[in-house]
């Protein structure tokens, strides 16, 4: 397989809403801003390197609109885009403004990794799309997490985690060293040193 090349790929942010976790329920709250800010940095390479998104909500009205630090960081006019179902490739209107962009590669980041990524993933992989996750900008709860990547992974999704991804976008060291000078917020993933 091919690296992910950017040309070609889609960012696709799914249900990445701050109440999607309420006060009772018990999630490692550090964890999960780790991941929130990890795929708003995502949002921000992807934007920087002219890869168009799609965001995804899950009942909104319950679970609040897209983590502000995510929205900030996409290119404006962004679809965000209700998902009444689970896999995202089941809504028609959410599956058309993916096709739209016509990319073949559909890279994920978002909640829950056991559910509604994992889902995401594998209708996309049906659809015919070439599907990565990022594993460090997906989250679920305690071992949930593992099981879902796991999952996808046998079923023929790539996992990499989100380094990966932007090494895979960038390609060079000159374009690294470029990218670095003119987007130094960028420079690496939230919680690593590079």
């Amino acid at each position: 397989m091919p690296l992910l090349d950017r040309s070609d790929s889609v960012l696709i942010v799914v249900d990445t809403q701050p109440d999607f976790y309420p006060p009772d329920r018990t999630v490692d709250r550090a964890q999960f801003a780790l991941i929130q800010a990890r795929v708003a940095w995502l949002a921000g390479v992807a934007k920087a390197l002219g890869v168009p998104a799609v965001v995804t909500e899950e009942d909104p009205a319950a679970n609040g609109a897209t983590v502000p630090a995510v929205l900030e960081r996409l290119p404006p006019g962004t679809p965000v885009l209700v998902k009444p179902v689970f896999g995202l490739a089941d809504c028609d209107e959410i599956l058309t403004a993916v096709a739209t962009l016509g990319r073949g590669t559909a890279v994920l980041a978002g909640l829950e990794t056991d559910v509604c990524v994992s889902h995401s993933a594998i209708g996309l992989l049906g659809r015919g799309y070439r599907v990565a996750v990022a594993s460090d900008a997906t989250f679920a709860p305690g071992e949930m997490h593992e099981h879902g990547l796991r999952r996808m992974a046998a079923l023929g999704v790539e996992i990499i985690h989100a380094k990966g991804i932007y090494y895979e976008w960038i390609r060079t060291l000159e374009a690294a060293r470029r990218f670095e000078a003119e987007h130094p917020e960028l420079a690496k993933p939230p919680g690593f040193s590079l």
